[in-house]
């Protein structure tokens, strides 16, 4: 029905049009359908633990629409997201992986179905275009995650403008987020969990995030970016990032991502925090080997919209690890089969240990690390062309606080693209 009703949206703001601005609307428009199949398992290994294990299994539908933009000094468009979850496997016992809703009373039993739509209304002057409606923005002080079965979404305005040559900014307002595993818009706060440390006075929440980003690209192996993001009320950020990749020769490079962010309250929490990140890569013939760095420095950790991604380097598939004054590094490797072969196989695994998580007086410092390690395969041709595999495992152990994880993710995804 949702679907349905995004078909006739379009076919009516279509038929509005004039003749030559539909044809144009039309020409550059383009369409597809994903499907996700999402098996989620994570064993919570410590005694302690208020549940066993999470478990449930889902099927997600995605149907994509992006306009184009009519003729003329203003080009209008209209984009459409249509998202519906199913279950094929869940219990009260084996709730909250995300990819389900959950009822409030108990039991908590997952929903059979949950539906999204989502609607962008967009204008387009010379390099610039405004968006209004169903946002998911990628930028350093706001991410939208995508990491279960169907994505996670912002109601808002944004302006995203090219005119300047290597410069590009983003500027605009978020009103309210759609997590990942809900059909409601609601309101935002900030993420608090983990021993972050972050209170927020009477459960506060907010209606206005604004944002602002300048990325400037000096040339094609420097960029420079600056980031602002207040959530009303709760806090505000401002992140500089910098990224330079050094060429060595036609196949080895050395890429070298620096970050730094500070974080400080907006009336009615306690943020206040300093994070520094540094990742160096270098690849070359289809291998990848990182190390990377992050000190989280103040009374709180990091500060970040609840249920989006932080701009973290060692934000990973679990942990983040930007509890209070921690420290944490990495060891990444990635290996790309198309370099002997094998195009469309992929592997990464990595390793990230935490310490010095301040737990409060009188308590021994906090200690974590995490493994991970994904496969994934997408299929080049034949009749399963575009039919993606992925296998992601992951191992958390915590010291004093925090849980102990052993998890397993099987996701196929396959993308028709419809015209």
């Amino acid at each position: 029905m949702r679907k349905t009703f995004i078909s006739l949206s379009v076919a009516s703001f279509t038929l509005s049009l004039s003749p030559l601005a539909s044809a144009e609307f039309l020409k550059d428009s383009k369409a597809n359908v994903e499907l996700r199949n999402f098996y989620f398992n994570r064993d919570f290994r410590q005694d302690t633990a208020s549940q066993s294990k999470q478990e449930e299994w889902a099927q997600g539908f995605l149907m994509r629409y992006e306009s184009g933009y009519t003729e003329g000094t203003v080009g209008v468009g209209f984009d459409a997201i249509g998202m519906f979850g199913l279950k094929l496997d869940s219990s009260p016992d084996r709730t909250g992986s995300g990819l389900l809703p959950r009822s409030i009373e108990s039991p908590r039993r997952a929903q059979d179905d949950y539906s999204k739509l989502g609607a962008t209304a967009k204008l387009k002057v010379s390099k610039s275009v405004v968006k209004i409606g169903t946002l998911m923005p990628k930028l350093p002080t706001v991410q939208s995650n995508d990491s279960r079965l169907l994505p996670q979404s912002f109601q808002g305005g944004q302006l995203n403008s090219m005119e300047i040559d290597g410069l590009t900014l983003d500027a605009g307002q978020l009103k309210q987020i759609n997590l990942r595993d809900s059909s409601n818009n609601e309101d935002m706060t900030i993420s608090s969990g983990g021993a972050r440390g972050i209170i927020v006075r009477g459960g506060q929440t907010s209606d206005e995030f604004n944002f602002a980003s300048l990325n400037y690209k000096w040339n094609k192996n420097i960029s420079t970016s600056y980031s602002y993001g207040g959530l009303d009320g709760l806090y505000k950020q401002n992140i500089v990032n910098f990224i330079h990749v050094l060429p060595l020769d036609e196949k080895q490079q050395f890429k070298s991502d620096l970050r730094y962010a500070r974080s400080t309250d907006d009336g009615n929490s306690n943020v206040d925090n300093t994070a520094l990140g540094a990742m160096f890569t270098y690849a070359f013939y289809g291998h990848q080997l990182g190390l990377g760095y992050q000190k989280m420095i103040g009374d709180t950790g990091y500060a970040y919209i609840n249920g989006s991604d932080p701009f973290l380097v060692n934000f990973v598939q679990i942990g983040d690890f930007s509890n209070k004054e921690e420290k944490s590094w990495q060891a990444r490797y990635d290996f790309n089969f198309a370099s002997v072969g094998i195009p469309g196989l992929t592997f990464m695994t990595r390793y990230i240990s935490g310490d010095n998580v301040d737990l409060g007086s009188g308590k021994p410092s906090g200690k974590e690390w995490e493994r991970n390690m994904d496969i994934a395969y997408i299929f080049q041709e034949g009749a399963l062309k575009n039919l993606g595999i992925k296998w992601r495992n992951a191992t958390v152990r915590t010291t004093n606080f925090g849980n102990d994880i052993d998890e397993n993710r099987l996701i196929l995804s396959y993308t028709l693209p419809l015209f």
